[in-house]
């Protein structure tokens, strides 16, 4: 922190009528709109800090991250400069912008941040030609609700001016805190360049038996398992979990590297993108396999010889074997939830143990969580 203090600037432009984000998928649009429209990711940013009440935002703490994807450091220069002009005291950012969106929910609840902004499009393709999209998780790790969404939209539609500290830059590849004096302002505004990985592997500790994990993976009985991150942000989470700590060999994780563009791929996982894993799956030599899209939030489970677990038959199982996950051994759970036309399996579970089921009547939301479950994606509830 030297030299003089940063000027705030304070930038007229032009509302957008197309940035209206989508619940849990938030704004998402080709890359070369972001890149090329003048101001399109300052207005839509400026919309989410100040859809948070300013005595809420002053001197609060932020999340920033993303999946990798071309256009994220850029992005992400452009919400530190922001957030710092609008009065946010603390920013914990992934180290080289690396965050998956359950680590982002994660890290929002272990340290009560106000929000989280996740720069992803998800399972869309990336790179130049590709999309980019940003998504904004609330104060308990969940997406932005849609009184939230609806609010930003509307700011969106009227917005004339965005504050942004354009001379502000940080090393995202060094980790610890930088500090930045800003004009007119009383403290100094803080970044944190964290692991990506440290402290969403602390959660799961607390939640899963490593040790018998670890056992399964490497003992005499091994189960030789394949997983693919598909370029995207779960590379180094995969390895760290999966290699490092319960001992997997090295090979189990493939396409662990995050790349800008995914590698050329489209990393959605399903039968249909991710045929490496499948045809890796379908030799018959590992006993479990499965596949993550860009920023984690949405998996795919195979079996031996290339066996596709649907998404609520997966949810079935651990719904059968909860006695075995020490976090539910502990706290219990009160119930189910799966969509009208996926398989019974659960409620055949819940019948026996007692466990309510619900099945949502709401139209809508049905057609949601379909989409949800062809595609694997995978909400738990959040844990505070």
């Amino acid at each position: 922190m030297e030299g003089s203090p940063i000027p705030v600037l304070t930038v007229p432009t032009a509302p957008y009528e197309d940035q209206r984000p989508t619940g849990g998928g938030g704004l998402r649009r080709p890359t070369v709109l972001f890149e090329g429209q003048r101001n399109y990711l300052p207005n839509f940013i400026q919309s989410v800090l100040s859809s948070i009440d300013l005595r809420d935002r002053q001197g609060c703490t932020m999340v920033v991250g993303s999946d990798g994807r071309y256009f994220s450091r850029t992005a992400t220069e452009i919400v530190v400069q922001m957030a710092a002009a609008n009065g946010i005291g603390r920013l914990i950012i992934g180290q080289n912008g690396i965050l998956s969106t359950p680590a982002v929910s994660c890290i929002i609840r272990k340290i009560k941040a106000a929000g989280g902004i996740i720069l992803t499009a998800s399972h869309c393709p990336g790179g130049p030609g590709g999309e980019f999209g940003v998504k904004f998780n609330v104060a308990n790790g969940g997406p932005a609700p849609d009184v939230v969404s609806d609010k930003i939209y509307q700011i969106s539609k009227t917005i004339e001016e965005y504050a942004i500290c354009p001379d502000l830059r940080i090393d995202l590849s060094r980790l610890g805190r930088q500090e930045f004096d800003l004009e007119n302002k009383f403290k100094p505004f803080r970044v944190e360049i964290v692991d990506p990985v440290d402290i969403y592997l602390n959660l799961l500790r607390t939640i899963f038996d490593f040790n018998a994990i670890k056992s399964l993976l490497t003992g005499p009985s091994q189960l030789k398992i394949r997983v693919d991150a598909m370029h995207g942000v779960m590379g180094p989470y995969v390895r760290k979990v999966l290699c490092d700590e319960l001992g997997a060999p090295a090979n189990s994780a493939i396409n662990c590297v995050p790349l800008e563009d995914f590698g050329g791929q489209h990393p959605d996982p399903n039968l249909t993108y991710a045929t490496t894993l499948l045809e890796a799956m379908k030799g018959g030599e590992y006993g479990f396999g499965a596949a993550f899209d860009a920023d984690g939030d949405r998996y795919m489970i195979l079996g031996q010889n290339g066996f596709f677990v649907s998404p609520s038959d997966s949810l079935a199982v651990i719904a059968a074997n909860l006695s075995c996950i020490p976090y539910f051994r502990q706290i219990g759970v009160r119930g189910f939830g799966r969509s009208m036309p996926t398989s019974m399996a659960l409620d055949r579970f819940s019948g026996i143990q007692r466990v309510p089921a619900n099945i949502p009547g709401n139209v809508a939301q049905l057609s949601c969580e379909v989409a949800m479950a062809r595609s694997g994606k995978f909400h738990s509830d959040n844990r505070n």
